[in-house]
């Protein structure tokens, strides 16, 4: 079954505060992208579709595209605020991307096969996209997600927004919510809701790092939604199409089954600047155990 993979890299940084897609962590100078199409490859995906931004589209394939494009089928789509259904126009005040939901939907000129999502600044690792990858060669038209402890999914310098899910019987995803200011609290966690209570989390709890997998019907609900969203709070500066909540609405009305997928793996991610070290750490402690190679492109 050909699968494409659909890396959301069109971030702004603001929290890390640079391009964090194409910082160097691995030994050899590889970004967390790097590895994570390392492991796609191994996987068996065929294509990459990079969701990027016009103004950093030439360092982005100087520095990233460049290296896959003789591997396999590479295309670039543009996630811009500008790019809305008839009868909308960005509010004076909106500076920052739609979402996660909406960088998806612009891919979907590029995208005609079952496919994988992933954010560019995370680290999923091999067992995860195997398990991926094998879900989509199933073809049976669910939905995927692949799911990581949220303890182990943390910054221990600040906030992280994540899906937080509940699994059902058979393994499906039940309901999933987006809480978006989350911080390490002991060997658990807590959130601040929209009104600033605080509510305690015991860090068991399974959460979606945008490692999807779909199939291209997802793309006709996006539109559906994505319009539903903006009658709603079209004039919200910093509101967000978040993939996880419109995969929760679809499975809240029964238009969708979503099939979490355990891993093993560990998780790596930059979200601020001081996680970098963290992350650097953690990739040569794989080079060490010869999970991965020194050197991840060696006839470059």
């Amino acid at each position: 079954m050909k699968k494409t993979l659909v890396v959301l890299a069109a971030g702004m940084g603001s929290r890390y505060g640079g391009l964090k897609q194409i910082d160097p962590v691995g030994p050899g100078g590889e970004t967390l992208m790097d590895y994570s199409i390392y492991d796609a490859l191994r996987a068996g995906f065929e294509k990459l579709v990079f969701v990027i931004r016009r103004d950093i589209e030439r360092p982005f394939k100087e520095t990233i595209g460049r290296r896959f494009e003789e591997r396999l089928a590479v295309d670039y789509v543009f996630q811009e605020i500008d790019r809305l259904p008839p009868g909308y126009s960005v509010p004076p005040q909106r500076k920052k991307p739609w979402g996660t939901a909406h960088a998806i939907l612009v891919a979907r000129d590029a995208v005609k096969e079952p496919f994988g999502v992933i954010n560019a600044d995370d680290f999923y690792g091999k067992n995860s996209f195997g398990a991926l990858a094998g879900h989509l060669d199933l073809n049976n038209g669910d939905y995927a997600m692949v799911g990581f402890r949220l303890r182990n999914t943390l910054s221990d310098f600040g906030t992280v927004a994540r899906g937080v899910c509940q699994v059902g019987q058979g393994g499906f995803l039940e309901s999933i919510v987006e809480l978006t200011r989350i911080e390490r609290e002991g060997n658990g966690a807590r959130y601040t809701d929209g009104v600033g209570a605080v509510h305690a989390l015991t860090g068991d709890e399974m959460v979606s790092l945008n490692m999807w997998g779909f199939t291209p019907a997802i793309f006709e609900e996006l539109e559906a939604e994505f319009v539903a969203f903006l009658k709603a709070r079209h004039q919200e500066e910093q509101a967000e199409f978040f993939i996880s909540s419109v995969v929760g609405t679809l499975v809240s009305e029964g238009k969708s089954r979503v099939n979490v997928l355990g891993t093993p793996d560990s998780w790596f991610g930059i979200t601020y600047k001081e996680d970098r070290a963290l992350v650097v750490e953690g990739i040569k402690r794989l080079v060490l155990r010869r999970e991965y190679p020194e050197r991840l492109w060696t006839t470059e």
